[in-house]
């Protein structure tokens, strides 16, 4: 419940002060985003399988954001679009999630 009140203040306050981020760095931002809804459905499937470890969803979280954020990068250092195939490998996984949570809760 905490988290969630987390997650609506946050949004308020985003909605608020409608902050702005610097066109260089949108496709971090981006990929962040993607890692972060991954990780967040990731962790409403573990708790749906009673399997969710605060520890493991922090550092899930924070790893798959670094290591978008990192792949991202070396592909603007090496002038090639590895943004597309974070996007396409989260999306896979966020759908994945979002299946397993259907199955959980609607059966199936």
């Amino acid at each position: 419940m905490l988290a969630f009140l987390g997650l609506l203040v946050g949004a308020l306050v985003a909605w608020v002060l409608k902050p702005s981020v610097p066109q260089d760095v949108t496709r971090y931002v981006a990929m962040v985003v993607v890692a972060a809804i991954d990780a967040s459905f990731g962790g409403i499937r573990s708790w749906l399988e009673q399997t969710f470890n605060d520890r493991i969803f922090l550092i899930s979280f924070l790893l798959n954001a670094f290591v978008a954020v990192a792949l991202v990068w070396v592909g603007d250092q090496l002038a090639t679009d590895v943004a597309t195939a974070v996007v396409v490998v989260f999306g896979i996984r966020i759908f994945q999630n979002v299946a397993a949570i259907r199955r959980r809760v609607f059966g199936g």
